[in-house]
């Protein structure tokens, strides 16, 4: 029997009377009508369940994140510690030691090592090479489904190292580089695993940079050193290195910062070593980059960058250098005019940088604008004899006025209105000759060897009422108002101190003439001022001669003079007047020519004292017992 759909027929359906209200309460279609069988079904579970069925995924995550962080310190690899070391030390060529090892899971899987300590080569002293207080190792994630175990990164905390420099020429790193050179790696920065482990990326923060003459440790060191290394081709090392340079007998801060870039490349010994490094120390203050070099402030300001550039192979390369001086002056006192300058050096280094050859320095550079103006060349055969170096230093047409721009940035008593002409010449030989090899005991002076010449040279200073304002007047105002009308009177017009040529040169022993004042360095070798004559006011010039060594010198003032122009003479050159007025005797004309004999000795760190030479004082008192006499 076919059934009729209630639709199809033309009379209405009776609804059941149990549904008519929930469709007149608003569950009227298909869909809401499920609605309150599972609403009906959750009511029957208990509230919590649903919520911790909402966040099952964020539990899970938080207890793997717990687990991830308290599981590790469980786990003891005490047991793995001692093949950790030795695998540690087979790599570097050297003994390790460590108190503990434990595994870290975050932020990424990885070791920590306490108390890393790598031992020493027993031919370069007892004292560890490398001592780490904490030591991270990454693991590559990748590396974890395979067999060989590799490292992405290793970072050392606060490292202690110590650079050896044996007598015999060796550092006690060439091992460890030699060794490490010796195993097979892939570059590190390779995305996908090969047959050669792929090389970690090393990393120290903090470090310490120890320098150790065999067993002496030196008092130089690097200090908050930040060193990194890794291989970005196959046969080629990449290092970093940031630091500050320090002393450790010396209390020193603010020595700037050294910057070392370099690739190596490995080779059978270290001698072979491919070498490309470029190097700065820069933003060094003058006065403590002396400290650090010297142990001593050398009495200068200003700011010092030294850049370096090396490349070769440890055992033959190529150096260039460059020092560069920004706003140098002296520490008591500031110029008007600041020191800027650069000198550029070229050189050869042989040895592992044992012996220095070939060495070319020009200032300014060459390569600048302007043509060098003083040159040096030589040789180094062994850094640790330096008496056996030798070099020469020439100095071709150099202006007078740029030797009085030197000394007024060097004295700040030079008066602005001297005039000079003139060029110097200057060859200077340092080193002993082949007939003086055997001797050891030859002094610095009689190394140096040369003649420095003052051509066509002219020195004119302002007329008296100009130049009697100077700090080093010895002057009464009488003298000054005498001096006034003896000049002339035009205050434009100059007076003519020098007017010949100026000549020193080396001698192994004082010269016969040369006076002595009873000072011992008058006999030692060094350098003789030629008799040179100034024009200071007596009928005939007065005669300025003088020694030179490396204690200090002494000068010998010989002649008629008078008080205006040697009171010119003391102003226009300070270092040669200081004293010099004072040294005059008191009873001394004010106006006329006057006989002088007076003697300067000087030592290179210590103040000029001017005073009668002996021989003049003894003659001053005969002829006054004469004239006694004669009355």
């Amino acid at each position: 029997m076919r059934q009729i759909h209630p639709s199809q027929s033309g009379t209405p359906v009776q609804q059941e009377p149990s549904l008519q209200p929930e469709i007149e309460a608003g569950y009227g279609t298909a869909d809401s009508r499920i609605e309150p069988e599972t609403s009906v079904q959750e009511a029957a579970v208990p509230w919590p369940w649903s919520h911790l069925r909402r966040f099952r995924f964020l539990f899970i995550a938080l207890l793997a994140v717990l687990l991830l962080a308290f599981l590790p310190p469980l786990i003891n690899l005490g047991r793995y510690q001692r093949s950790i070391a030795t695998s540690i030390g087979n790599s570097l060529g050297r003994p390790v030691h460590l108190d503990r090892i434990s595994l870290t899971l975050l932020p990424l899987p990885g070791f920590t090592i306490q108390n890393l300590v790598v031992g020493e080569d027993p031919a370069f002293g007892t004292e560890p090479i490398i001592r780490a207080n904490s030591v991270h190792a990454t693991l590559r994630i990748s590396s974890l489904w395979r067999r060989h175990v590799e490292f992405s990164t290793i970072s050392f905390s606060e490292p202690s190292v110590n650079l050896v420099h044996a007598a015999d020429g060796r550092w006690n790193i060439e091992g460890v580089l030699l060794q490490a050179s010796r195993i097979e790696t892939a570059p590190t920065a390779q995305r996908h695993a090969g047959p050669a482990p792929r090389f970690p990326y090393i990393e120290a923060t903090g470090a310490r940079l120890n320098f150790k003459q065999s067993q002496e440790k030196l008092p130089f060191s690097l200090v908050d050193s930040d060193f990194a290394l890794w291989l970005p081709d196959p046969h080629q090392w990449h290092f970093r290195l940031r630091a500050h340079p320090t002393r450790t007998d010396r209390n020193v801060s603010d020595t700037g910062t050294i910057d070392i870039e370099s690739t190596l490349s490995p080779g059978p010994s270290l001698r072979q070593v491919a070498l490309n490094l470029q190097g700065q120390w820069h933003d060094a203050p003058l006065g403590e980059a002396s400290r650090v070099l010297f142990g001593r402030d050398a009495g200068w300001r200003g700011q010092m960058n030294l850049a370096a550039n090396i490349r070769g192979t440890f055992g033959d390369s190529a150096v260039t250098t460059r020092l560069t001086l920004t706003d140098a002056r002296p520490a008591d006192f500031v110029p008007e005019k600041l020191l800027n300058t650069q000198l550029e050096c070229f050189a050869t280094a042989n040895g592992i940088f044992h012996s220095f050859q070939d060495i070319r320095c020009s200032w300014p550079p060459a390569a600048s604008s302007h043509n060098p103006v003083a040159t040096l060349t030589g040789s180094i055969p062994n850094i640790h004899k330096l008496r056996e170096a030798s070099f020469q230093l020439t100095a071709a047409k150099v202006p007078s006025s740029l030797l009085v721009s030197g000394l007024r940035i060097l004295n700040p008593h030079v008066p602005s209105g001297i005039t000079t002409t003139g060029n110097l010449n200057a060859s200077l030989h340092y080193g002993a000759s082949s007939s003086d090899s055997t001797t050891p005991s030859l002094a610095a002076a009689e190394l140096l060897q040369g003649r420095l010449s003052l051509t066509d040279a002219s020195l004119k200073v302002p007329s008296a009422h100009s130049t009697n304002q100077s700090p080093l007047s010895a002057l009464t105002e009488l003298e000054k108002a005498a001096a006034s009308t003896m000049e002339d009177s035009d205050p434009t017009s100059g007076v003519t101190l020098l007017s010949q040529d100026v000549h020193i040169s080396s001698v192994n022993h004082a010269p016969a003439g040369q006076p002595a004042p009873g000072s011992s360095r008058d006999n030692a070798p060094g350098f003789t001022l030629a008799p040179t004559s100034l024009l200071l006011g007596g009928r005939d010039p007065a005669v300025l001669t003088g020694h030179f060594d490396r204690s200090g010198y002494t000068l010998h003032l010989l002649g008629n003079v008078t008080a205006p122009r040697l009171q010119a003479l003391a102003s226009a050159l300070p270092p040669l007047g200081e004293g010099l007025l004072k040294a005059l005797p008191p009873d001394h004309p004010v106006m006329e020519p006057f006989h002088v004999d007076l003697t300067a000795t000087r030592s290179w760190r210590g103040p000029q004292s001017w005073q009668q030479t002996a021989r003049s004082v003894r003659q001053s008192a005969s002829l006054h017992h004469s004239s006694r006499h004669t009355r």
